[in-house]
């Protein structure tokens, strides 16, 4: 009897210490996911963590790749110029709808809300500008709107 108590609380903390060693491994990983381009060399993240939990990941990611989506069927819009069509979508895609300032306003995050909600007013500006119908102008908004992209990814992280 002594022998299976023994071997019980040997299994039992080899399976702890695993765990932990997983949690440990995930951990460490997901501060190590940035590649250094020159150098093909993983990096320490430094972005500042949203700590979602998986459902708010998830969700997160879905709106993520809508909004990337959206801004690939803008370029395709405008190449064919079809501004029309393409306002429409800077706005009920991209836009600062109340469902898009809500999501924003979420995170717990003061400076991501900021730099979020900047990013959906560019949006409402773009839809603005491409029923100008100028091309160069338009151009010129999507690469606004994509700036904000771009500044919030390179300081944030799910």
């Amino acid at each position: 009897m002594k022998k299976i108590v023994v071997l019980t609380v040997l299994i039992i903390t080899g399976l702890s210490l695993n765990s932990c060693s997983e949690n440990e491994k995930v951990e460490k990983e997901e501060k190590m996911t940035m590649q250094k381009p020159d150098m093909g060399m993983a990096v320490k993240d430094e972005r500042i963590s949203l700590k979602l939990n998986p459902m708010q990941k998830n969700h997160q990611l879905v709106n993520m790749r809508s909004h990337l989506e959206a801004i690939q069927t803008l370029i395709g819009l405008i190449s064919q110029e079809k501004y029309d069509e393409a306002s429409k979508v800077a706005y009920e895609k991209l836009g600062s709808t109340t469902e898009m300032q809500l999501m924003c306003s979420s995170f717990g995050n003061k400076k991501f809300e900021d730099m979020g909600l900047a990013f959906h007013k560019s949006a409402d500006k773009m839809s603005e500008i491409l029923k100008t119908k100028d091309k160069d102008k338009s151009l010129e908004a999507i690469s606004n709107t994509m700036n904000y992209c771009v500044q919030c990814h390179s300081l944030f992280r799910q």
